[in-house]
């Protein structure tokens, strides 16, 4: 007897996705296709950072929502600046039962490679409302000095 089994896309590009996650050592991220069964497993967390240039400075944000600046750590060494922490779980309280969490929690670490005319000695850092703003302010450039020349 023959027995005939639906095939299910999704199913596939998953258990790829899952292949693809263990071969560059990540967790995988399920997304609950397939089964029509809901399954979520987030993969590691870091914050999402926005980096802007003006003349003065660099400024890196870094989203890090109910975080406190006691939990958050902020390095440069050789020329890589790197932010780090970790987000704690709630624990339940008597009386009161998570259905769903999808935020990410757990420790992270975000690296950036400093410019070449940003100097790592005058790093400033300050926390405010949940987003860390790492300022790195550019070395002065030097300016062309014009030299006369006497004719002789």
């Amino acid at each position: 007897m023959t027995m005939l089994t639906r095939w299910d896309p999704f199913r596939e590009l998953e258990d790829m996705h899952s292949r693809l996650s263990s071969f560059f050592n990540r967790a995988p991220a399920r997304l609950g296709w397939g089964d029509g069964g809901e399954s979520l497993a987030l993969a590691d967390w870091s914050p999402a950072v926005d980096i802007t240039e003006d003349d003065k400075e660099y400024l890196i944000k870094a989203e890090l929502p109910e975080m406190k600046k006691e939990e958050v750590k902020v390095t440069v060494e050789n020329g890589v600046l790197s932010i780090s922490g970790e987000r704690k779980l709630e624990e339940e309280k008597k009386g009161r039962r998570f259905h769903r969490v999808e935020r990410a929690y757990g420790a992270f670490e975000r690296s950036f490679s400093l410019p070449e005319d940003a100097t790592a000695t005058d790093v400033k850092a300050e926390f405010a409302d949940g987003v860390l703003r790492v300022h790195l302010p550019k070395v002065p450039a030097a300016k062309p000095k014009a030299l006369e020349v006497k004719v002789a």
